[in-house]
Parts: structure tokens; sequence; C-alpha cells
């Protein structure tokens, strides 16, 4: 861990103490309408950190949290409360980790350094994927390109706009949240969301 990574992680609380003293529901997303996705999220595939095809099939039956990651940001203190939250529900949830740099070179980082970073600092033990771009490009993440396009989710128009944003998909493959950066992956509102 550099030395920018343990100040960062040290100052996590603080960062994040905006969005429990202003917490809004602006920084929430919800699918109040239960939309169905007229591309089925279950058709989806992305490449693991270990270069490994995931095939979105195989997660039907849980929720899936996907969240956009980065190593080198104030927010990444959340891959710790995105591990204490996959552990608590690891048997009815799937986490997803993004890893991108696509927000002022937080990631610059290959792959394996990403792994070994987030395993050794955080104890990671959910899915990580291949690094890649979450934000509205020619070179997006196909997962982020339904993410952020109610022609293929039903509903949701959110990109990205910064680090951690979390998107939470049911059981059945209906997108049905979007949280900002500045709520916590242990949030009432996160945990709510998964009864």
């Amino acid at each position: 861990m550099t030395l920018r990574q343990s100040l960062m992680k040290a100052f996590y609380p603080v960062v994040m103490l905006k969005g429990k003293i202003f917490s809004s529901t602006k920084n929430i997303q919800q699918n109040g309408n239960k939309v169905i996705a007229p591309v089925p999220f279950y058709s989806l595939h992305a490449t693991a950190n270990d270069g490994s095809d995931v095939n979105f099939e195989s997660f039907r039956g849980k929720k899936v949290l996907i969240v956009n990651t980065a190593s080198d940001c104030g927010y990444t203190g959340q891959y710790g409360e995105l591990e204490t939250l996959y552990q608590q529900h690891k048997d009815s949830l799937v986490v997803i980790g993004f890893p991108a740099n696509d927000f002022k070179e937080q990631e610059k980082a290959d792959d394996h350094a990403i792994a070994t970073f987030c395993q050794l600092n955080y104890g990671v033990s959910f899915l990580l994927m291949k690094k890649t771009v979450v934000v509205r490009t020619n070179l997006q993440n196909s997962v982020f390109a339904w993410l952020s396009d109610s022609t293929k989710n039903g509903w949701c128009n959110q990109q990205p706009t910064w680090n951690f944003n979390k998107y939470l998909v049911n059981e059945t493959g209906m997108l049905t949240h979007f949280f900002d950066k500045d709520v916590s992956p242990l949030d009432n509102s996160v945990l709510k969301a998964l009864q």
C-alpha cells in the first residue's frame, strides 16, 4: 500500500461523513415501477480478473451488487465494506467489482496488482473483474452499457459519476437500485434493498 493509499484508508471515515450527515434520496435511484429489462441481465458476460469468462446466467436466483472500483480513490475504503456485506449475505448476494481508471487516474495498476492490493489490504474475496471502462465511450464495458441505458435495463440511464457507484440487480435479473458513491455499502438503504 502506498503512502497515499494509507492516508486515504485512514481518512475514509471522514470522506463518508458527508453522506451520513447530508443523506439524501438523490443519492439513490429506484425502479419503483418494477420495470423488466428489455435486454435480459442473464445474457451478459464479463471477463474476470484472472481472464476467465463469467456468464451472468450463473447468478440467477441471487441478488447482484455491481460496483465500479478504484485503488487510489478517497472511497477505496468501500472495498472493506463491500467485503463485509458480501460475507454477511454471500448465500444470497453476489458482489462484483469492476476496477476502472475513468476518473482522475485513480486505477493505474494492472489486474494482478489490483487483485493483490484488494486481498492484502481489504481481504476481498468477492468477484473482481478485469480492469475496464465504465463510462459511456465506444470502449464502455457491456455490463455498464446495460446498467446505464434504459433501452437495455428498462429504466436507468445513470452512468457512474465517480468510483464506487453501486447497482443492485434482484434475483430475477431486474435492476432495482442505483446507489451513489456517498452511500456506504453498509448503509440502511442498501441493507433494506437486500431484504
